[in-house]
């Protein structure tokens, strides 16, 4: 059973980007791509919103995305959206496999 999260952070004036950018310059995604059971974490920019980020971030199962929940890089990146004032939307979606 995988667990795949979309997340869809929105700013303006390119915040968005800037984000992304930052969470990949500062080696938070390499960090949490390298958690136990993470299966993706890629950022997709949307043609029709640029002012939106999205972030496909998928699980082994629900432990490790409890674990990755606890992790010291969950509070990290809440100051950098916070940083770039950023709007997120989340959804959620189980494998049943």
């Amino acid at each position: 059973m995988s667990i795949t999260v979309n997340l869809y952070y929105t700013g303006k004036n390119g915040s968005a980007r800037q984000f992304a950018e930052e969470m990949v310059a500062s080696g938070i995604v390499d960090a949490v791509r390298n958690e136990e059971g993470n299966e993706r974490y890629a950022y997709f920019f949307p043609m029709d919103d640029p002012e939106t980020v999205l972030l496909i971030d998928r699980w082994r199962d629900q432990a490790a995305l409890d674990l990755h929940h606890k992790s010291e890089m969950m509070e990290q990146i809440a100051q950098l959206r916070s940083k770039y004032h950023l709007y997120l939307r989340v959804e959620r979606y189980v494998d049943e496999a």
